[in-house]
């Protein structure tokens, strides 16, 4: 399996896998225009030196036995920074008279647009049938390579928006028992029009006050800062990874948004720069590592079964072809968990 740039002929592909995507991963949509938008940036953004506010990367993962794409990943630079980003900031207010002995802690949403400027994990997405075999951490901590290799493109913050709860129909019970009051449509076209980027009526219909939970359905209190059952495998990578709920949650489906500082993500914090040795066989004792090949236009990421040298990557012929390279190459590399 092998981690790659997305290129103009992945455009069927990205679509198909958008198509079974579903409601609420909301930077993976099929729309046509908008993926190919998003691939043109992508192009553009690793073939040059966008400021951060203009610079998006997606990658691919691709069987390389059949040469079929049965996964997606993404980043975006920076945040917010030519339409406002907003989240819920989940808060309290205490109400409390010494005089009647009451005091009362209340759980309230505040929109902010706090998160403004970080990096964003995005568009994750794995197909079913290649749901095994490490390929979901491969697909999701390939990233950590990247921005390890190349800091200057990114923020110091990182974020990731969890999806967040919905049912089988593609119902938030939050937007039902929040949203849907302000903004008279289902959860599914608000959440398309954010991410083609229709957001001012965001700041136009949302209130500006503080909202008080308690006045939401007990479900909707529920949903607050938890995750979508199938999310929730991706949820406990990133947080092994060092990311955090700091009480930041979506505004359409409540789903959390995971922090990190770039420097303490795990994966960039522990990666090593070593140069490939060619061999015939994996190394005796051999645990999973992610290996790329620290190229920019060219970037692969692939799992590799290894143990480190002092200074040399011990790397099976195959693995180096994959990633176009030759014995003695330089390359990056981490284990792909903090158990390695």
């Amino acid at each position: 399996m092998l981690i790659r740039p997305i290129g103009l002929d992945d455009r069927d592909a990205l679509l198909a896998l958008a198509k079974t995507a579903g409601v609420g991963v909301t930077t993976l949509q099929p729309n046509p225009a908008r993926l190919n938008e998003r691939i043109q940036t992508s192009l553009h953004s690793l073939n040059t030196t966008p400021e951060l506010a203009d610079a998006s990367y997606l990658f691919v993962l691709e069987d390389d036995a059949t040469h079929e794409i049965v996964g997606i990943c993404g980043i975006e630079a920076a945040l917010g920074m030519h339409d406002t980003w907003y989240n819920y900031r989940v808060g309290l207010s205490v109400h409390a008279s010494r005089e009647l002995n009451i005091y009362k802690q209340l759980p309230t949403l505040f929109l902010t647009s706090d998160l403004t400027g970080s990096s964003e994990l995005c568009s994750l997405f794995l197909a079913s049938s290649h749901r095994k075999d490490g390929n979901g951490a491969l697909l999701s901590k390939s990233r950590f390579l990247f921005m390890a290799e190349f800091p200057e493109r990114f923020s110091d913050r990182v974020i990731a928006e969890m999806r967040g709860v919905s049912d089988e129909a593609g119902q938030s019970p939050f937007w039902e028992s929040l949203g849907r009051h302000f903004f008279t449509m289902d959860f599914a076209k608000a959440d398309f029009l954010s991410y083609v980027g229709s957001k001012s009526f965001i700041a136009e219909l949302m209130p500006k006050h503080p909202i008080y939970t308690c006045f939401l359905s007990e479900a909707a209190q529920a949903a607050l800062g938890n995750v979508h059952p199938a999310t929730a495998p991706a949820r406990a990578m990133l947080e092994a990874e060092g990311f955090r709920y700091q009480g930041y949650v979506d505004i359409f489906d409540a789903g959390p948004s995971l922090e990190c500082s770039l420097a303490d993500i795990r994966a960039v914090r522990q990666s090593t720069i070593y140069q490939s040795l060619a061999v015939a066989a994996e190394p005796k004792n051999a645990t999973p590592w992610l290996v790329s090949n620290r190229r920019l236009g060219d970037f692969r990421v692939t799992l590799a079964m290894t143990r480190p040298l002092e200074d040399a990557l011990p790397l099976t012929s195959e693995v180096l072809q994959r990633l176009n390279l030759e014995n003695g190459d330089s390359i990056r590399a981490v284990p792909l968990s903090a158990k390695a």
